[in-house]
Order: structure tokens, then sequence, then C-alpha cells
């Protein structure tokens, strides 16, 4: 059975460091395509909808836990650190050659793995505050991912030279920003960076 857990119920060690990791080359017919973002941006919808368009999907729990890189609850945020050194490590072999389909990686610490190419859900934060409050998160998980979004969360940690895209959740449905998504896969992932990036603090002092 697939196991869907809220993105925000992992996170990466504190204080652990991410060194440097293998970037994948040229784009082939199948390809492994990261869904990254601030939980409450929308990624499992998203690859929900991606699967009903005969997409594979596996999510970074999936992947943690297979690896065996997956910590145990941490009861003060109630999250589950990734070991992401060990997960990158027990994907490399497999991961030399293309998926046997299009699989997209579903998670908020997914753009740190050695994807094709990378997707990163993005939200006005005064929405996400919203949308994650309605989920029942405490005050401090929520303004500990709002920060993280306003800040440019994902966009901060992108390292190697694979295709980046960022889509905008904020008013846009769901099936809209899929059909997006597919645009730009179709187009092989170009262009490979945004002219520019979403930047929610700029917006605010407009």
């Amino acid at each position: 059975m697939r196991v869907r857990v809220d993105g925000s119920m992992l996170r990466r060690p504190r204080d652990a460091f991410m060194g440097s990791r293998p970037t994948r080359g040229n784009v082939v017919s199948t390809f492994r395509l990261a869904l990254a973002g601030t939980p409450g941006t929308g990624k499992t919808t998203v690859a929900e909808l991606l699967s009903a368009a005969e997409f594979g999907v596996v999510t970074i729990e999936e992947l943690a836990q297979s690896a065996g890189a997956l910590g145990e609850q941490d009861p003060s945020d109630g999250a589950r650190p990734v070991d992401l050194d060990l997960m990158i490590e027990s994907i490399a072999k497999s991961w030399e050659s293309a998926p046997a389909s299009p699989e997209i990686i579903d998670g908020h610490l997914s753009h740190h793995l050695p994807a094709d190419a990378v997707v990163v859900l993005r939200c006005d934060p005064a929405t996400l505050r919203e949308r994650l409050s309605e989920r029942g998160y405490s005050s401090a998980k929520v303004e500990s991912n709002v920060e993280w979004e306003l800040l440019g969360g994902a966009w901060n940690e992108r390292e190697g030279d694979s295709p980046w895209s960022e889509f905008d959740t904020t008013t846009e449905d769901a099936d809209s920003v899929v059909k997006s998504i597919l645009a730009w896969i179709s187009d092989g992932f170009k262009p490979a960076s945004p002219e520019g990036v979403i930047d929610w603090i700029a917006r605010m002092d407009d």
C-alpha cells in the first residue's frame, strides 16, 4: 500500500551537511522528475494527477524507508529525519539507468536527489499559512513552513545543472498546473531555468 505522508513530516537531520551529489546528463525518452515545494503547495494532488496521466510516482518517504534512511519521529516537531547521503547512496546504482517509464519523485526534499529535472511548486505565503492552519498544524510548524516559502525554499538549495522550473499554485487549480508542467516536459524541459524566480518579499514591497 502506498503511504502518503505530508511532506512536513520528513526533514533533513539537524546540522546535516549535504555534500556534492551526482547530476544526470542529457534528458532521455524516460526520466525522473523531482516534484518539490513547501508543504501545502499541492505536491500530492499534482502527483496524483500525473499518476493518472500514466507517470510512475514514488515518494521520498518510500525511498528513504527502502534505503533504511528514515529516522525515528522527533517529538519536538513530529518530523522524521531523512539521511539524504544514505538515501542517495542507496539509489545511485539503479538511477544510473533511466526508469522504464517517466517517474515523479514526490516530496519536499526531492530536489536534493539526482533527478533529470525539478519542478518546484510555490504558493503565496499568506495563502500557504491558511492552508497549513486548516490542516491543524501548530503555529510554530505553520510559521516555519511559511518562512521557508517566503525565503525561496528549494531554490536556495539548488545544486547541479538539471533543468528547474516553478509553478505558482496560489490561485491556479491543480489541473491547470499539471497542464503547464506537461507542456514544460513536452518542450524538453525548456527553459532550463525561469527568467525570474518568484520573489514573495519583492512582491510584498510593491
